[in-house]
């Protein structure tokens, strides 16, 4: 059956047993993957029907498009993470209304989320975005740079480092995937020394989460296979 025929219900399901047959295969229990549903441009209407199926964590892209639809949806008590790029004028609108943004790649951010985040609310959970394959047009730091930020990181108590992420260039083989993803957990292994608490690696999304979570991913950010093709903002 086609993603754009099968119900909500189904494409959750179909989702969940590709991770989990993928953390079968990686001898890894099911579990230590958490699904991050990718809702940039969907409904109000298309998280509430996977919110009431038992999905907590929705990424979103475009600042003001999530505000406006977390004021609708406080009843669902959804956890929301900013996975696109940040721009140096949406940081207070990020601070005050996510949980997680997953997408910190340079110090200038870092110093406004914090100052921005009010001490009244729980730390902003923060993952460094890396850019592993130095596309200039993508957003990410290069991965020398991640002890800096996640040194700068440290310093602030609003914040709570978690881990990296990363939206490597497309593949064409698995194998290919695997190595690509296999360079962002090398990373992630070596600040782990630095910072033992960091617990997520979010990479892997629709059409490369077995590769990813073969590699190691803790996160996978899945739009296309939850809600099908995804509209036009």
């Amino acid at each position: 059956m086609s993603i754009v025929k099968q119900n909500p219900a189904e494409r959750l399901a179909a989702v969940q047993a590709r991770i989990d047959s993928a953390c079968l295969a990686a001898n890894r229990p099911n579990f230590s993957v958490r699904l991050l549903a990718v809702s940039k441009t969907q409904s109000v209407e298309k998280i509430r029907d996977l919110a009431l199926l038992g999905q907590v964590a929705f990424g979103e892209s475009y600042v003001d498009e999530a505000v406006d639809k977390m004021a609708q949806l406080t009843e669902c008590d959804l956890e929301w993470h900013f996975i696109g790029p940040l721009q140096s004028n949406k940081t207070r609108a990020v601070a005050a209304h996510f949980d997680w943004v997953q997408s910190v790649d340079r110090s200038k951010l870092i110093r406004r989320l914090a100052r921005q985040r009010s001490s009244q609310q729980n730390p902003l959970n923060v993952l460094i975005q890396v850019n592993l394959d130095g596309e200039r047009q993508k957003a990410g730091c290069d991965p020398e740079d991640i002890l800096e930020l996640a040194n700068l990181i440290a310093e602030h108590p609003e914040l709570k480092l978690r881990g990296l992420m990363a939206i490597p260039a497309p593949r064409d083989s698995a194998d290919g995937q695997r190595a690509t993803f296999g360079k962002l957990k090398a990373l992630f292994d070596q600040l782990a020394p630095h910072y033992p608490e960091i617990d997520t690696l979010s990479a892997g999304m629709s059409d490369d989460l077995e590769a990813a979570i073969a590699e190691g991913s803790s996160m996978v950010r899945v739009g296309t296979a939850l809600f099908g093709p995804r509209p036009r903002p």
